[in-house]
């Protein structure tokens, strides 16, 4: 048998009052792809990180290519050739596309000097060599969410990376490219040899990508197949511990009257270019409008011009029959709007407060919330936190626990739970709602969102996952360019012809 790249020997990772990992043994053959699957907090992005070096594992051994680990800090792991593309990025905003490949092993002029010249060369050489479109000069703020992505992982491969850990490489990219990537993992894997790691909840993206696939739950490793001898609903089975059933999402609420209009809405992006061009929608109560489109095509900039994050150019937003366009956040939430952002760590939560702080944020002024008796503020707020935590099934220790802890999948459960419980919202806008969690909380959130359409509320629904707004929404509107380009009844269409109207191939008068 060919010497496994990777190999755990009986890990244990105690967190407190969290057994993360418990006596965990794997091989992971080498110039394989191998996929890691379990509910969010089943321990995978715990096992990654103590290859990686973040961690040190409370018990047991690691092996790569045969030789132990005796040094636990991710300057080992690169030096052994790990390399890892985590779900929140790790990169410098600020600094541009080719200044963030090279970081830490910059090239040098006379020995001293940052070559810049050099570094874009590298990465020009590099994204031509893995079939990346990517401007080196870009700065990271000024990218999409994907293509940060691939600057992550074309930094792993400058750094040497033999194994590619890729964790939940697939939440922020649209089917287009997944696809792309999934080829260049093949290439890399059948041209290099590179064994590559794929954390994900995707199913169906396991059986079409992965040789292999383990399942962990509760921290223990369950569950280990060659791909070809298991289904999809066998997976998710293990997953679980119990039969997955997704069951169907009526759409059979009669849509009331408009509580969202835009009108003639132009937005500029942060470089100062346009990212809305003059776009028109209306969303009735009771009624799930779908957003479509390849990311960097105005979603973000419109969302943020919705909620008061942006203040736009012109044009017109009116919410409960109120204009809002120069409207605070805070008065436009007053107004009955809860937001769930695409980004759960920039501006979802605040990852070093603890689960209550982060659920109690939007009510902390709420008078029951609020007391000349410090003890009696905090006990509110807890029982609040608490009966939220339970209610939608928060894996923590406890409402205590350091919301950048958690899971990517137990992140977004604490923000959905936060919006989702004002009482007074009736107009949702939300944003990726399940990237990066199970398929449970993935069925579990898409219920929570049809309740609330049946609810009367009108809900703008932005997603990269394809699946997702075929399965929510009434409606589903393309943006191009930043503009809507194609409006269809979801019963009328189909995901190709969605498909070619986000490409630009096809568009139609709004």
């Amino acid at each position: 048998m060919e010497q496994a790249a990777v190999e755990f020997r009986h890990i244990s990772m105690q967190f407190p009052g969290v057994l993360a990992n418990d006596n965990v043994s794997l091989n992971i053959e080498k110039g394989k792809v191998f996929a890691l699957v379990g509910e969010n907090g089943a321990g995978k992005t715990t096992l990654m990180k103590i290859l990686y070096g973040m961690y040190r594992p409370t018990d047991g051994e690691v092996y790569i290519m045969g030789k132990r680990v005796k040094r636990f800090d991710s300057s080992e792991a690169i030096r052994h050739g790990i390399g890892m593309v985590h779900q929140h990025f790790m990169l410098v905003p600020s600094f541009t596309v080719a200044q963030n490949i090279v970081l830490s092993r910059e090239p040098k002029k006379f020995g001293i000097f940052f070559d810049e010249k050099r570094a874009i060369e590298i990465t020009k050489r590099m994204a031509n060599e893995y079939g990346f479109s990517i401007d080196p000069y870009a700065k990271i703020n000024d990218i999409s969410v994907g293509a940060q992505q691939r600057v992550e992982i074309l930094k792993a491969m400058y750094r040497g990376a033999d194994t590619l850990i890729l964790d939940e490489p697939t939440a922020v990219l649209t089917p287009g490219e997944t696809a792309e990537l999934f080829n260049i993992i093949r290439r890399i894997v059948e041209e290099k040899g590179i064994t590559v790691i794929i954390i994900t909840h995707k199913l169906y993206e396991v059986m079409e990508i992965a040789d292999r696939v383990g399942v962990m739950r509760a921290g223990k490793l369950v569950y280990e197949s060659n791909i070809k001898d298991v289904t999809m609903d066998k997976l998710a089975a293990v997953m679980v511990g119990h039969e997955v059933i997704m069951s169907n999402i009526p759409h059979d609420t009669i849509a009331g009257d408009i509580q969202l209009s835009i009108k003639d809405l132009t937005v500029s992006s942060n470089m100062g270019l346009i990212a809305v061009n003059g776009l028109n929608l209306n969303i009735r109560a009771g009624e799930i409008v779908g957003i479509a489109g390849v990311e960097g095509n105005g979603q973000s900039e419109l969302i943020e011009a919705i909620t008061g994050l942006r203040k736009p150019n012109s044009g017109s937003i009116i919410i409960n029959g109120t204009e809002v366009a120069l409207k605070s956040p805070g008065e436009i939430r007053k107004l009955g709007v809860a937001h769930v952002p695409e980004d759960r760590m920039a501006t979802g939560t605040s990852p070093k407060g603890t689960i209550a702080e982060n659920l109690i944020a939007g009510k902390q002024r709420d008078k029951e919330y609020q007391s000349y008796k410090i003890h009696q503020r905090r006990s509110s707020i807890e029982r609040y936190a608490a009966d939220v935590f339970k209610n939608f099934d928060i894996r923590a220790a406890g409402i205590g626990t350091q919301v950048g802890s958690l899971s990517g999948g137990n992140i977004q459960k604490t923000v959905v739970a936060r919006e989702f419980s004002f009482e007074n919202a009736n107009v949702l806008i939300i944003s990726q709602p399940t990237r990066g969690v199970d398929i449970g909380a993935m069925n579990y959130i898409h219920d929570l969102i049809a309740d609330k359409r049946r609810q009367g509320c009108a809900i703008l629904l932005v997603s990269a996952d394809l699946d997702e707004l075929f399965r929510l929404s009434d409606r589903i509107a393309v943006i191009y360019n930043g503009e809507i380009t194609g409006m269809f009844n979801t019963e009328d269409t189909t995901k190709a012809e969605i498909g070619m109207y986000m490409t630009g191939a096809k568009r139609r008068r709004v």
